[in-house]
């Protein structure tokens, strides 16, 4: 996983830039923690400026584009963080859990070093209903494959708290269902290529045909049009904040 991020790491910054709505829930989820460990932080996308964040990242390619550089940055990875027990008071984990080799060992490990609450954006890969799936099935079952249920997070920890993450029509932050009511977006190679999805799935160019015939002769309106009056969107993403 390294050594895609490495590859799909190149325009991270620009296409996933941190949604200020998002951003605010993680940091409420924080509560009123000081030190902060940010575990898969990418290129420190949603790390609260205003306190002490060490972010533990292993690709090169997004440690290079972090827009935070003054934040103390370790190269490794979640199965294995190289800080001290309970040396911080809350942990972070925006969109990357999934991509843990060893989920239950990188658990084990947050918790060793956190003293606190540890609040992961995660998504919830029991959740199917998304028109873009109708374009591209096989997502859902390697979600179900990379993603903890909900219910994991309860055998994991003591006390868990889940939230939903209802998605802005206009979220900066392009993750897979981000572009819910922008559908031509997805016709943009860039903005693909920003999300990890569309690297695990198949025959995307294929796929990508059809949606920009639907969206030239209608039919994706006809099917989809009612979304085009709604400002959120319930994607399936989920604020997990647990002790």
């Amino acid at each position: 996983m390294t050594a895609l991020y490495d590859t799909i790491g190149l325009n991270y910054a620009d296409l996933r830039r941190p949604d200020s709505r998002i951003a605010a829930k993680i940091h409420a989820g924080l509560g009123k923690a000081r030190t902060i460990l940010n575990v898969g932080a990418g290129s420190g996308n949603y790390e609260p400026l205003e306190r002490e964040v060490t972010a533990v990242e292993p690709s090169a390619k997004m440690i290079a584009q972090r827009t935070h550089p003054a934040h103390r940055v370790i190269q490794a990875s979640a199965e294995d963080l190289p800080l001290e027990d309970a040396s911080v008071d809350a942990v972070m984990a925006s969109l990357t859990i999934h991509h843990w080799t060893d989920q239950p060992r990188a658990i084990s490990e947050l918790k060793r070093v956190c003293r606190g609450p540890k609040v992961f954006f995660t998504y919830d890969p029991t959740f199917n209903d998304h028109w873009l799936l109708d374009y591209f099935p096989e997502n859902s079952e390697i979600d179900a494959k990379q993603f903890p249920e909900m219910a994991d997070f309860d055998d994991w920890f003591d006390t868990v708290d889940v939230q939903t993450v209802p998605i802005p029509h206009d979220c900066t932050d392009g993750f897979f269902f981000a572009y819910w009511r922008r559908p031509g977006a997805y016709l943009n190679a860039s903005v693909r290529a920003a999300s990890s999805s569309f690297h695990r799935l198949p025959d995307v160019d294929t796929r990508i045909a059809r949606l920009e015939d639907d969206l030239s002769s209608g039919a994706w309106l006809d099917r989809y049009g009612s979304l085009m009056h709604r400002e959120t969107l319930d994607c399936g993403y989920r604020l997990v904040i647990a002790r």
